[in-house]
């Protein structure tokens, strides 16, 4: 726990959000480095002994930076936290493995306040939320991720350390905020639709895979050519710029459609 505060760089400035603390391994070290702690644990009888736990076994002063909400990661935002508390500047959790993908996006799409983060996940999960385009791992998961921020793999974490020992392995992966794509926020549904089709058929070019999200195979064609994106290339080869001027691309050209509108007879002559 003391590696993972080391690493995730934990100062006296920062503010906290952990999710999942279960019995407070991680908490009680975020809270000796941090200036405060917001842990959002979803089972209530680990959410109500976890301050019993910090006042056991730190000063005072330093229990007193722990605030405990339950609730659940997958829901939680901004206005479910203590108004007093400052906005969470850092992230830093052993996520829930099952569900550690689409806690984590959602985390970064509620909280904006969020800077930069450290977490744990399972092996296989940390590979896929780092990797780089053309990469054998590289998926939807690495798209979206690189949507909010840089990521990268910050070493892994042995069976032994945990009780009882797991039986997968397990990784950590750091992320600092990335400025915004290029592509508006209103476009993220229309970016992750496009990723999200394009890896539901692996293997397969943008022409098929892209056609349910742009409506047939010459409408991707139209919108990736205006993209600068090759058709024929596969979506493991594409980067999160690449989905952004594909979104760009089908904006337009449904802004054109529109504007063209149908001819009315005094129009038509």
């Amino acid at each position: 726990m003391r590696r993972l505060v080391r690493i995730a760089r934990i100062g006296p400035e920062d503010a906290v959000l952990e999710i999942g603390p279960g019995l407070g391994s991680l908490t009680l070290g975020l809270l000796g480095a941090a200036a405060s702690v917001v842990a959002v644990e979803i089972d209530p009888v680990l959410a109500a002994a976890l301050p019993s736990t910090a006042a056991g076994r730190m000063p005072p002063e330093v229990a007193g930076r722990l605030r405990v909400v339950t609730a659940d990661g997958l829901q939680v935002g901004p206005g479910d936290l203590p108004p007093e508390l400052a906005a969470p500047t850092v992230l830093a959790a052993n996520l829930p493995y099952n569900v550690a993908v689409p806690l984590l996006l959602n985390l970064l799409e509620r909280f904006d306040s969020l800077t930069r983060g450290l977490v744990m996940v399972q092996a296989e999960v940390a590979d896929r939320l780092t990797a780089s385009p053309g990469g054998r791992v590289y998926g939807a998961p690495s798209v979206k991720l690189a949507w909010y921020a840089q990521a990268r793999g910050a070493g892994g974490v042995p069976r032994p350390v945990f009780w009882p020992q797991p039986n997968v392995d397990s990784g950590l992966v750091a992320f600092t905020r990335r400025d915004a794509p290029p592509a508006p926020a209103r476009l993220r549904r229309s970016v992750f639709a496009a990723v999200d089709a394009a890896f539901a058929q692996r293997r397969k070019t943008l022409r098929v895979a892209l056609k349910p999200w742009a409506g047939s195979s010459a409408a991707v064609v139209e919108l990736a050519t205006a993209a600068g994106v090759d058709p024929g290339a596969r979506g493991e080869t594409l980067d999160v710029e690449a989905f952004c001027r594909l979104a760009l691309a089908q904006e337009a050209a449904t802004d054109a459609a529109v504007n063209a509108g149908p001819r009315s007879e005094e129009d038509s002559g």
